[in-house]
């Protein structure tokens, strides 16, 4: 089983790798967003919300520093073949070794359908937030490049979290 969750989660960041690779030069993102998502994720610690809820925020916050990382290393001239890669790796495996040295990830009865609560729910945060912003563009190009309504750009994603956020907690409860 656990030889089945470490393909599982190593096929995942794969594929968010990649996805990094190929995305993250077409979006950026606002700060207004960024500072939602971190109020989310310190909402949620607060209020002693399980680990796969509160890691989906983790996986938005995560993408938000690969992506802003790499508009400005780009703005900078400082892109690199595989910059998205490298960048997406550093941002997650300095966030995850620590927890998994301190016995955060990984624990044993921490998990949810084989994989670990944490990682799951950061993967899962980070495809949503991708979705989102690729749903904004696609919005917004669909009304001639305005937006459909003031603060869509922040609205579209946070509401995504809050309704993915809503879904896995019904499920664990």
């Amino acid at each position: 089983m656990q030889q089945e969750s470490n393909r599982i989660l190593f096929l995942g960041l794969l594929f968010l790798g990649l996805a990094g690779a190929f995305t993250a030069s077409a979006q950026a993102i606002c700060p207004i967003c960024v500072v939602a998502i971190g109020a989310g994720l310190g909402f949620s610690r607060w209020l002693k919300i399980d680990d796969l809820v509160s890691s989906v925020w983790i996986g938005a916050f995560l993408w938000t520093l690969v992506v802003w990382t790499l508009h400005w290393m780009r703005k900078k001239n400082w892109g690199f073949k595989f910059d998205g890669i490298v960048t997406f790796l550093f941002y997650y495996l300095l966030t995850f070794i620590p927890l998994y040295f301190m016995g955060i990830v990984g624990h044993p009865l921490n998990k949810f359908l084989g994989v670990d609560k944490i990682i799951f729910g950061t993967i899962i945060g980070t495809i949503i937030l991708w979705a989102s912003l690729k749903l904004h563009n696609y919005l917004k190009i669909k009304n001639n490049n305005k937006s459909y309504f003031p603060y869509q750009r922040v609205a579209v994603p946070v509401l995504a979290l809050i309704l993915t956020s809503l879904i896995l907690w019904r499920i664990i409860i």
